[in-house]
């Protein structure tokens, strides 16, 4: 586990919690790793979830199936991101959606009851694990109302922009790489993959943007800004 501590170090789940710490942490909430290969499925919809996930390698895909069978990607993952948080804490732990693997991945599982209890050894970490859960709750339903925002933007530029605005801030940098490919962010804006491409590249052309596969450059921070104004 010890080439995944800088990953967990990342992880809002481990937040103010020593690297020293987390072999005595881990052994303690009983946590397991297991690798998946791609396209196999970490859980699907309908399975009760009993452990919360951390993303060690690799990538993951999140999705849920309408009533007409339509399939909606909601989120991607990438390493010290975690997931199932919100679903182990219903009532019933049933997942409404389904986590495909986008590539060979490492995930950590946390059974849920370890998380929210504290030990009879009185362990330190557990009062902060229990107070990270709750901001993680509380980040989760910013992003679904994020999510909600993007999907209600009409204009094709104004959702691209919208998206690449967030990932700059979350990387906290003008140059990042994104997740998804060009099919999988198309699903996830819920637009056209052909139109998506051509919007692209008129972004580029107006020198907004660069961008080389899943690598994106903001050149223009304020011409990016502007595409979010509509009249």
């Amino acid at each position: 586990m010890e080439e995944f501590y800088p990953v967990l170090s990342n992880c809002s789940l481990l937040n103010n919690i020593k690297q020293n710490e987390y072999s005595t942490l881990l052994q303690c909430i009983s946590a397991y790793t297991k690798k998946f290969q791609t396209n196999e499925y970490a859980f699907l919809a309908g399975d009760q979830i009993s452990h919360v996930g951390i993303v060690l390698s690799g990538s993951l895909e999140i999705s849920k199936v309408n009533l007409a069978g339509s399939k909606h990607i909601i989120d991607f993952l990438a390493p010290s991101n975690v997931f199932a948080e919100g679903i182990v804490c219903t009532a019933k732990r049933i997942s409404p959606v389904t986590v495909r693997v986008k590539e060979d991945s490492t995930i950590l599982f946390i059974p849920f009851e370890r998380l929210i209890k504290s030990c009879g050894n009185s362990c330190s970490f557990h009062i902060q694990l229990i107070q990270n859960m709750m901001m993680l709750l509380g980040e989760k339903n910013l992003l679904l109302n994020r999510k909600i925002e993007l999907l209600n933007l009409k204009g094709m530029r104004e959702k691209l922009a919208t998206y690449l605005l967030y990932e700059m801030q979350k990387q906290n940098a003008l140059t990042f790489q994104i997740v998804p490919n060009r099919n999988e962010l198309a699903e996830y804006l819920n637009i056209s993959r052909t139109s998506m491409c051509r919007e692209l590249a008129r972004m580029k052309e107006l020198g907004i943007l660069d961008y080389y596969l899943n690598t994106f450059k903001i050149l223009s921070l304020d011409a990016l800004k502007n595409c979010l104004i509509t009249d």
